[in-house]
């Protein structure tokens, strides 16, 4: 069946109103069409650009129910679009299913042996096999792959970086003719200026920018993810981590500073979008947080819901709302930039033009 919905749409507020056909939105009237929503806010499906589908609170999970779980947690509060930023699971069966958000799989994160969290990621022995590696994953995702780029090294009992910048320019170059963008973890100071001087597209995290990385980042045009609502777990991390006293006085230095270091980055125009990093320690479903901390480092309402809407489809390469575009939207009778109470509930769902409640 045909449906019709109408309301105001963002960034500009104007009127709105659009016909589902077949999936698909039309600009044209529809004849029959039932009017599923009238009278609120229309917008295109929100978007979790730092989201894993396949990691729980205790590691990888086992099975694709879970993920299945996972993922329609994210449909309910209108992310219909995720960016999944590293999965030990395959999760392409998903894209089969026309009730789950669209994912974006980065593939397997990529890491040196004991340098990131057991069993997320491939490990690599030698880091002249990155780029090697970086090609095969750009291969097995959907356009982007996932590289560690810091972690604590146990030796020096801190953050260090993981690859040498030689290295990591061939690596990201490999990606780069494979059709895919290349993103990292970052969260210390030291690992930024060789990520970013290679040419890499965007940072996740970024707790450790300066004013001189902030401009290497202008320079390139590197993109920045800043997963806020996972900052706050940092102070818990640096406190089980009592037996290494230099690293956990540095994730609390960079806690302290987190929302300074993204506000500067913001003001000198570096582009940033809202990911949670749901899945081992954030739960799913918390992209209105985020959307909320974002207004926190001087967006406006409207920018930071941009941030996670119509701005980070534009940035993955999705269409928004327009004419033959996947009928993806999410609706809500209040306006939804009042913040995370309103954006918690959307009134309706449409994904592919089948409507949640």
């Amino acid at each position: 069946m045909a449906l019709h919905v109408r309301g105001r749409g963002l960034p500009t507020g104007e009127p709105v109103e659009w016909w589902i056909d077949r999936g698909a939105l039309s600009a044209e009237p529809v004849s029959g069409a039932e009017t599923v929503f009238d009278g609120g806010w229309v917008l295109p499906g929100l978007v979790d650009a730092h989201c894993h589908v396949g990691l729980g609170d205790h590691g990888p999970l086992d099975n694709l129910d879970d993920c299945i779980a996972q993922a329609e947690v994210e449909r309910d509060v209108g992310a219909l679009l995720l960016r999944d930023a590293g999965s030990p699971i395959d999760t392409r069966s998903l894209a089969d299913r026309d009730d789950l958000p669209e994912i974006i799989r980065a593939g397997r994160h990529l890491a040196r042996p004991k340098r990131y969290q057991r069993d997320f990621a491939i490990e690599l022995e030698d880091e002249s096999a990155l780029p090697a590696a970086v090609a095969e994953q750009a291969r097995f995702g959907d356009g982007w792959v996932k590289l560690v780029g810091d972690w604590i090294d146990r030796e020096v009992g801190d953050l260090a970086p993981l690859w040498s910048d030689e290295v990591l320019k061939a690596a990201i170059d490999a990606a780069h003719d494979n059709g895919a963008r290349v993103t990292a973890h970052v969260f210390s100071e030291d690992a930024l200026p060789g990520l970013i001087k290679a040419g890499i597209d965007c940072i996740e995290h970024g707790t450790g920018l300066t004013d001189d990385t902030i401009d290497l980042m202008v320079e390139h045009g590197t993109a920045l993810v800043p997963t806020l609502i996972n900052i706050a777990n940092f102070p818990g991390i640096a406190d089980a981590a009592a037996k290494y006293p230099t690293y956990a006085r540095h994730m609390r230095d960079l806690h302290e500073k987190c929302y300074p270091r993204i506000a500067a980055a913001r003001e000198a125009g570096v582009p940033i979008y809202a990911g949670t990093d749901a899945g081992s320690m954030v739960a799913h479903g918390r992209i209105a947080d985020e959307i909320e901390a974002l207004t926190r480092i001087g967006m406006s309402a409207t920018e930071a819901l941009g941030a996670a809407c119509w701005s980070a489809r534009e940035w993955l390469g999705r269409p928004a709302m327009e004419h033959g575009a996947p009928a993806d939207l999410v609706c809500y009778s209040e306006d939804p930039r009042r913040g995370a109470a309103v954006l918690n509930h959307p009134d309706v769902v449409i994904l592919r033009g089948r409507v949640f409640a």
